[in-house]
Formats: structure tokens, C-alpha cells, sequence
């Protein structure tokens, strides 16, 4: 009977003793060390946005956040609890530790305007809260369509009285600067002017371009596109100034409306207890970014006005923004919901 190996006895022989304990040795070595490498790896900052993706506000955080994590060597993820205008991304920093692992990137809706509209917000941004720094401002305005033939807000006013005096205006949010934006225009006018709210602004420019309502009152990033390709025009602004996107366009100010002088603003928010030299890291870092060429003209083009504040200039801007607004609020007679 031929000979047939055992599949034993194409085994390698052991090696030595010594050279077993070195290899054992060097794969200790090579795990620990691979084990402290990843032990070193600095985690992820979360960076909540209360909006979805897509959106004016997740553009601007996905930005943003791509430049910090080179600026910090630490990756910053966007996290997107879209609801409630902001609100579900507002209660998730409240609840989040105070260990610098979480900012807020927010505008004025989410921080002044919704605890003041909202019966229970579960949030107070000044006890929960602490503002790192702020990085720009921006404009509201009115805009009409081609379902009118203004090209002011004069020839609108004209247009609504020569069509009964009554008119619907879309709005971006319920209870938003921009649905109180509205009655203000109702009442120096005098004309029977209806907010209709939308879940946003893509929506409400969607039924101004089809027609459905003939004017809307956002923010100027949310229109500039479209004015820009001429589909809509933007007829007037907030603020004390005009509009560096939109020089030809004039300010509510200019046509008699006092009061919107206080432009909303972007910010960037801690929650509150987080460590002084942990929101000096974010602020410095922050401050870097904004300087940066390439993110302000991205912003610019967006119809944001670039502008870093400290965090204690930027927590006065809030603070005053809140009171001008809380005064608006209150004198419309609107009851928090």
C-alpha cells in the first residue's frame, strides 16, 4: 500500500520557546499600542441643527462644521433634529452634557422668538443656554410674484386695495417674525392681510412661484435665488440699513415702518455650565473659520452678513433682540400656544 501523508506531517514544527515568547510579546506590544492610538482619537462634536437637511440652516452648519474639524483636529458631525422650528434641537442641547461635545447652531427663531410663543418650549435659553459667539445676520423681507405687477411695496398696497383690500401672505413658520411681520403690515396699511404658515420656506416659495399666493414674507436667503433668476421680487427689508445682495431694495424704515431696525442673527450655543476655556477653544476656533475667504463669500452669496461677535458682544445682541421682539409680540395681543 503506497504511503499517504497524515495532513499532521505538513505542520510546521513549533518554534522555539524564545521565539514564541517574542512573538507573543510583540503582539502584546502591537495590541497595546494599537489600543492606546484609538484610546487617543478625539471624539466627534455633535453640532445640532433644528432644521432638515437641504435647508438654509444645514447648509450653512454642514460648512461650517467641515472647516472646524480641521481648525479643532477633532471631527464635528451635523446632527439634524428637525421639528417644531427648531425646539427638538433646542431640548436636545438642554439635555445634553455640559462637556463641550455639543453646540447648537441656531438662528433668533429657535433662541428669542419660540420660548415667547410657546406655552411650554421645554427650554429657557438663559438658564440652559450659554452663547459662544455669533457669525452673521440677516434680513427678512416681503416678496411678491408675478401674480401681481408690483415692483414696490407702494404698488402692492395699490394692488391689494383695487382687489378688495384683502390679501393671504405666506410665512415660513407659525408665530415667526414673519407672521408678526405681517400684522404689522395689515395695520399701517390698513388692509385685512391673513399669514398663511408653512412648514418652511421651500414650500411657501413653491405656492408663490405656482401661483397659489401672490407674496411671502421670509428671510432674504431664502429668496435670492429666486429673485436673482427673476421669478420673485423682493420689495422691502428689515433693518436700518439696505442689503449689501440687494442695494435697489429699501428698508421697511425708509417707508415708514419703525421698529425692525434689529436684524436676526446665526449663532453658535453651549449648553449651559460648559467650561470657560471649552467655549474659548470653540470661540477662537470659530472666529478662524468665519475669517476664512472661501466661507465668507459661500455666506455672502447665501444674503448673510457676515460678522463674527465674541461670545460677550453676541450675548447682547441676543438679549436685546429678545426684549425688541417680546415688546412686538406682546403688542400684537398674540397668546403663547
Amino acid at each position: 500500500m503506497p504511503f499517504t501523508a497524515h495532513p499532521m506531517n505538513h505542520l510546521p514544527r513549533s518554534a522555539p520557546p524564545s521565539r514564541l515568547r517574542r512573538g507573543l510579546l510583540a503582539g502584546g506590544l502591537l495590541a497595546l499600542a494599537t489600543g492606546r492610538l484609538h484610546a487617543q482619537q478625539p471624539s466627534a462634536i455633535r453640532l445640532l441643527v433644528g432644521f432638515p437637511p437641504g435647508g438654509g440652516t444645514d447648509v450653512i452648519a454642514r460648512l461650517l462644521a467641515d472647516k472646524l474639524k480641521d481648525v479643532l483636529g477633532q471631527p464635528v458631525v451635523v446632527d439634524n433634529r428637525a421639528g417644531a422650528g427648531g425646539q427638538i434641537a433646542a431640548q436636545a442641547l438642554k439635555a445634553a452634557p455640559a462637556d463641550g461635545q455639543t453646540l447648537f447652531l441656531s438662528h433668533d427663531h429657535s433662541i428669542s422668538i419660540l420660548p415667547q410663543v410657546t406655552r411650554n418650549p421645554g427650554f429657557d435659553p438663559a438658564a440652559d443656554f450659554v452663547p459662544v459667539a455669533g457669525f452673521a445676520t440677516f434680513a427678512n423681507a416681503l416678496a411678491v410674484s408675478d401674480g401681481t405687477p408690483a415692483r414696490s411695496v407702494q404698488e402692492y398696497v395699490a394692488w391689494v386695495q383695487a382687489n378688495g383690500g384683502k390679501d393671504t401672505i405666506g410665512v415660513p413658520a407659525p408665530a415667526s417674525i414673519p407672521e408678526f411681520l405681517v400684522g404689522l403690515l395689515a395695520a399701517k396699511y390698513k388692509l385685512d392681510l391673513q399669514a398663511a404658515p408653512y412648514r418652511g420656506s421651500a414650500p411657501m416659495i413653491a405656492d408663490m412661484l405656482g401661483g397659489q399666493i401672490k407674496a411671502g414674507v421670509g428671510s432674504v436667503p431664502d429668496f435670492i435665488e429666486q429673485q436673482r433668476a427673476g421669478k420673485l421680487r423682493v420689495v422691502a427689508v428689515i433693518g436700518d440699513k439696505r442689503q449689501p445682495v440687494l442695494p435697489e431694495v429699501p428698508t421697511f424704515a425708509e417707508l415708514g415702518l419703525a421698529g425692525l431696525e434689529d436684524l436676526p442673527y446665526y449663532g453658535v450655543f453651549a449648553p449651559a455650565g460648559t467650561p470657560a476655556p471649552v467655549l474659548d477653544r470653540f470661540n477662537q476656533a470659530l472666529s478662524r473659520v468665519v475669517a476664512m475667504p472661501d466661507v465668507r463669500e459661500r455666506l455672502t452669496a447665501m444674503g448673510l452678513a457676515v460678522g463674527y461677535q465674541p461670545q460677550a458682544p453676541f450675548t447682547q445682541v441676543v438679549r436685546r433682540y429678545t426684549q425688541n421682539w417680546g415688546r412686538i409680540i406682546q403688542a400684537s395681543g398674540f397668546q403663547p400656544k
